[in-house]
């Protein structure tokens, strides 16, 4: 029991890195950290999904300009809804390797020289270090934790927010593409399926609009916020 407890509280932090600060910090620009928070999620991203933040920024503002349209690296109206749900993450890939897309819309993320030098030349180092850390800590399950570490933002992001989040749903408000919200979901990703919420106002660190919704997110940002940590930009 105590090895699943310490796997939901290891995604659940994983999601929150990515929601606080791939998302709302560095693509949007609705929130800002301290140094030492900000690279603390940089850190834990690098050790449990290998991802670049120049990419992961630039393909999702490319997104928003795209949203649903060909153009768009991963909308399931644009390549089918199985598609996105269960190969969301060759999606990322593939955009991930267009130079002109990180070009255009990556500008503005971190290009110290540990992005450079280790966070990027090297990003799938982390990720196998994590796996030696999960076995040492866990034994052989450790394997399994690990597996479902690195699995968890690519079923959970890459296919069911960008999937189930522009195909099922309801709306609070229209918008000229497809995004829609799910709840109680939601809470499994940070608050990330509040997806037409987001839509409605991208600038916005909250992505909650009803007061039934719940963004996990944004109870982060606001204890963090409460000790100095972090600060609203719009």
């Amino acid at each position: 029991m105590s090895t699943i407890i310490a796997t939901l509280v290891m995604v659940q932090i994983t999601i929150a890195c990515v929601t606080l600060y791939l998302h709302r910090s560095q693509a949007h620009r609705s929130v800002e950290f301290h140094p030492v928070v900000s690279h603390a999620m940089r850190f834990w991203l690098w050790l449990t999904t290998g991802m670049i933040t120049r990419q992961w920024v630039a393909i999702h503002r490319k997104h928003h300009r795209f949203t649903d349209e060909p153009g768009d690296p991963h909308s399931p109206h644009v390549f089918g809804i199985w598609n996105i749900l269960c190969r969301g993450v060759a999606y990322y890939v593939q955009e991930g390797r267009n130079v002109k897309t990180i070009m255009s819309y990556g500008k503005g993320t971190p290009n110290d020289w540990i992005e450079r030098k280790l966070y990027t030349r090297y990003n799938f180092l982390g990720v196998a270090i994590m796996l030696i850390i999960d076995l040492a800590v866990f034994g052989w399950v450790g394997v399994a934790v690990w597996l479902i570490q690195i699995l968890w933002i690519p079923f959970w992001a890459a296919g069911v927010v960008n999937g189930l989040g522009h195909w099922w749903g309801y709306r609070n408000g229209e918008t000229r593409e497809h995004s829609t919200n799910v709840v109680p979901v939601d809470f499994l990703v940070g608050g990330e399926l509040l997806h037409n919420n987001h839509h409605l106002d991208p600038g916005s660190a909250k992505l909650s609009r009803k007061w039934w919704e719940f963004d996990l997110g944004w109870m982060y940002i606001c204890i963090l916020k409460s000790v100095g940590l972090a600060k609203l930009r719009v």
